[in-house]
């Protein structure tokens, strides 16, 4: 796996012409055996995967993008329901005939619409292996003591493109079954206190999950560079990207 950045900008905004479309989103290509896996970077939860002429949406919002401007979807994946990863509007945009949508039980009852896949089921999604895994708090709750993330309500994804394992791990910290999740090329970990985790707990993910690449996501007002500090010394590749 090999991957290559597409400009970037200290301001952390390019403008990019990709095919039909342009609008200002960092993006990288990696190197699969399956072919080019291009990642686009739309921010907070919020990412593209475009890969054998195929467009995965994950959480797309409105509020980050014209989605009237990027390509229609083959498939959206929805980690949970929430106002910032689901979107009525930005799914009804992006979706085409024949859009696959994968999605959680409870997002399911909102939309009315969609395949349900639930934690530790496996689904093939426009011909990539899909895996659901678990996504919730351990520690962060709300003022009423109950979870911001419920166990068994939310899922991370990931999806295999070529030789190529990617982790998205939605709103989540951490969970002993991460241990046991093997081969994971890319990480996508949310650090985002205090509904997900801080840059300490972040770091115990990635040096159980071990993955090649890791890109904090979902940050907020975290600083993303002390996780870089923290994980100096392992072989894991930190990649900040405009994911606030």
């Amino acid at each position: 796996m090999k991957i290559r950045a597409i400009i970037f900008s200290f301001l952390f905004v390019t403008v990019l012409n990709v095919g039909s479309y342009a609008q200002d989103f960092q993006k990288d290509v990696i190197q699969t055996m399956g072919g080019d896996l291009i990642i686009t970077f739309i921010g907070h939860g919020t990412l593209m995967f475009e890969f054998q002429g195929k467009v995965i949406h994950i959480d797309p919002w409105s509020h980050l993008a014209d989605y009237t401007k990027l390509p229609k979807a083959d498939a959206i994946l929805l980690t949970h329901d929430h106002g910032d990863h689901l979107d009525p509007d930005a799914i009804n945009t992006i979706s085409k005939e024949g859009t696959e949508l994968v999605l959680t039980e409870i997002c399911y009852k909102k939309l009315k619409k969609g395949k349900i896949i639930r934690n530790n089921e496996y689904i093939g999604v426009v011909g990539l292996p899909v895996e659901a895994v678990p996504a919730y708090n351990t520690f962060a709750r709300r003022g009423n003591g109950k979870p911001y993330h419920p166990k068994g309500e939310g899922n991370g994804y990931i999806i295999t493109f070529g030789d190529t394992r990617v982790y998205i791990a939605g709103d989540t910290e951490y969970f002993p079954a991460m241990e046991k999740m093997q081969m994971i090329s890319i990480a996508f970990l949310p650090m985002n206190l205090p509904f997900t985790m801080a840059p300490t707990m972040v770091a115990i993910c990635a040096k159980a999950i071990n993955p090649q690449i890791l890109y904090p996501y979902h940050f907020g007002d975290t600083k993303p560079e002390e996780l870089v500090k923290m994980l100096m010394g392992t072989k894991i590749d930190v990649r900040i990207r405009s994911m606030k």
